[in-house]
């Protein structure tokens, strides 16, 4: 079924789309899964073509974005109110509408996500982080950012309807080190501070565990 529906959103890019961009938008879509695959998910334009500039697929992504299939993720230049206010256009992150139809355009057997798999590591981190953003997407009031830090990022930084900023660091399994998100949280004294995991609901002095299966309800 998940396929079925993956194959009419390309069919309705043929129907709707601009012709003139209309191969591009096949190309960033389907790139998607690579994208999100990488170490450093910041969108990279050359994934999608040896040489590929903003100018070439900006319109296409565009074109995505604003029909609801995907979503952007901008990156900031400091964790500071209001997050707006230092939003990098030039920097993002893009992930899908549907934590599922990720899977299966990924084609990922249900099996594995469920019971794991010894090659199954980075993609897992990737598509954990999807499921996040889309539990995060459902509150209306939340602006969502990341924020490059040291040689990693933090995975995502809101700001709530409280102007409160709070860093989220997501974790695919029990594996709970996160050495630069506990140096970010030294550095810049966040109220709150949520790393989200496989593991129980732990409050520590500077973050709290909030277990995946609530995250989308803890804010």
């Amino acid at each position: 079924m998940q396929n079925k529906i993956l194959k009419t959103y390309q069919n309705d890019f043929s129907k709707h789309a601009p012709k003139d961009i209309l191969p591009r938008i096949n190309i960033v879509w389907e790139s998607l899964p690579s994208q999100l695959a990488k170490e450093n998910k910041k969108f990279i334009y050359g994934i999608l073509k040896e040489g590929g500039r903003a100018k070439e697929f900006e319109m296409a992504i565009q074109w995505l974005v604003d029909s609801g299939l995907l979503h952007k993720v901008h990156s900031i230049s400091k964790p500071e109110l209001p997050l707006a206010a230092y939003k990098d256009f030039s920097a993002f992150k893009l992930y899908h509408n549907d934590t599922g139809l990720l899977g299966a355009m990924s084609k990922l057997n249900a099996k594995t996500i469920i019971k794991g798999n010894d090659i199954f590591t980075d993609f897992k981190g990737a598509f954990t982080e999807q499921f996040v953003f889309q539990q995060l997407k459902l509150k209306e009031d939340l602006a969502i950012h990341y924020f490059p830090f040291s040689k990693y990022e933090i995975d995502f930084v809101i700001q709530n309807d409280d102007d409160e900023i709070i860093p989220i660091e997501v974790k695919a399994g029990e594996n709970l080190r996160a050495k630069s998100f506990k140096i970010f949280c030294e550095k810049f004294h966040p109220q709150t501070a949520i790393r989200t995991s496989l593991s129980n609901y732990n409050k520590e002095s500077w973050m709290t565990n909030v277990p995946l299966y609530i995250v989308g309800d803890y804010f």
